[in-house]
C-alpha cells in the first residue's frame, strides 16, 4: 500500500513508470515484428521498382494522391470484396516510405493496377468528371505537359540501395535514359498499373 502511495503522489516516478510500462509494451509488439519472415520477405514475384515506375511513385507523393488514397486493404470481407485480397506486408518491404494511410477520400489504390487501361487513367487524371462525373478529387492537366529529365533517378536509386532495396549497377547506370523525356502522365500511370498485381488474384 505504501509503494502505491508513493507512486500515486510522486508525478514524476509515474511518469517514468508508465514510459517504462509503454516502451515495454512497445517493443513486445514490435520486436517480433523485425524477424517474421512473413513480415520482412518479399512475397513471390517482387521486385524493386523500375526506374520509370519509381518516377511515377514519387510523383504519386508529390501530388498528394496519398492523402486521399490510401494502398492498405485491411482483412475485412468488406474490404476484400471490394478490393481484392487483403494486403500484407511482404508487398511492402521495398516501399521507403509506406503508402499503406487510413484515410480514404478517395478509394484504396492497393490493388487498382490492370483494372483501368492506362487511357481510362489518363482521361481520369486528366479530369476525373469525364470518367466519374460526381468525383471531387482535383484535375492534374500539367502532368501531361511535364517531362521527366532523369537527373537523379540512379541517386534515388543508390539512395534505396543503401536502406535494402537491391537494386543493380545495372538499374542505376541506365535509370537517367530510361525515364528522360517521359511525360509524367506516363511515370504516374506506369506506377498505378502495377499496385497489387502479384496478389489481384489470390484469395
Amino acid at each position: 500500500m505504501k509503494n502505491h502511495d508513493l507512486v500515486e503522489k510522486n508525478i514524476g516516478l509515474m511518469l517514468v513508470l508508465v514510459v517504462v510500462a509503454i516502451s515495454f509494451g512497445g517493443l513486445v509488439e514490435i520486436v517480433p515484428q523485425l524477424y517474421l519472415d512473413e513480415t520482412t520477405k518479399p512475397v513471390a514475384g517482387l521486385k524493386p521498382l523500375p526506374a520509370l515506375e519509381l518516377e511515377g511513385r514519387d510523383i504519386y507523393i508529390r501530388e498528394g494522391c496519398s492523402v486521399c488514397h490510401t494502398q492498405m486493404v485491411r482483412p475485412l470481407r468488406a474490404e476484400v470484396e471490394r478490393y481484392g485480397h487483403y494486403s500484407v506486408a511482404g508487398e511492402s518491404v521495398y516501399e521507403h516510405p509506406f503508402l499503406w494511410g487510413s484515410k480514404r477520400t478517395g478509394p484504396d489504390l492497393a490493388r487498382v493496377g490492370q483494372r483501368y487501361s492506362d487511357n481510362w487513367h489518363k482521361a481520369h487524371l486528366y479530369n476525373p468528371r469525364n470518367v466519374v462525373p460526381k468525383s471531387n478529387m482535383p484535375a492534374f492537366p500539367w502532368l501531361f505537359d511535364n517531362k521527366l529529365d532523369g537527373k537523379y533517378t540512379g541517386a534515388k536509386m543508390k539512395a534505396l540501395r543503401a536502406v535494402g532495396v537491391p537494386y543493380t549497377d545495372e538499374d542505376i547506370a541506365g535509370a537517367e535514359e530510361a525515364v528522360k523525356g517521359v511525360a509524367e502522365i506516363d511515370a504516374l500511370v506506369a506506377y498505378l498499373q502495377q499496385l497489387g498485381v502479384l496478389l489481384t488474384h489470390k484469395r
